[in-house]
């Protein structure tokens, strides 16, 4: 297994870095923009952007960076070796900072948010997606540019 650490590494790198973006994006732009329109159009436009992000691209992604991370961390306990601890925090930080907080935190605001209707809808948007999500979300970014530098690191002492 151990010989397959710098190409598991380096997909990692490439699925955590597009991650990063991803979730920055939608830090520092894509929900400001959504919350300047009105509560109804910012709801029908998130819940359309939920639909979508369910592809098979973003899911190789998205997903297929946790069972790197998860192969890394294996591979750090089966060979160690200068730079494997590195890449197996990457991998950890990754499994719980993205995967963990999307799913336990984002889907089910996401899911709430596609269930809802009328004014449901526009008080859960006001008073916890725009908090509570965004809120996560950042913890995503952070989470997704730090296995990003861990992954990096890792890399370049193997």
């Amino acid at each position: 297994m151990t010989a397959f650490v710098p190409a598991l590494a380096f997909a990692a790198i490439i699925g955590s870095g597009l991650m990063a973006g991803l979730f920055f994006v939608f830090s520092v732009c894509v929900m400001q923009a959504l919350s300047r329109l009105p509560p109804e159009q910012g709801i029908a436009a998130m819940n359309a952007i939920n639909v979508v992000i369910q592809n098979p691209l973003f899911l190789i992604a998205f997903m297929g960076t946790a069972l790197l991370g998860l192969a890394l961390i294996v591979a750090a306990f089966v060979g160690g070796g200068q730079g494997s601890y590195l890449l197996a925090a990457g991998g950890f930080v990754y499994i719980v900072g993205t995967l963990m907080v999307t799913i336990v935190f984002n889907v089910p605001l996401n899911n709430a948010l596609a269930a809802a209707g009328g004014q449901t809808a526009v008080e859960l948007w006001q008073q916890r997606y725009l908090t509570d999500w965004v809120w996560w979300n950042h913890v995503r970014t952070l989470a997704s540019i730090g296995s990003l530098c861990l992954f990096v690191l890792g890399f370049a002492r193997n």
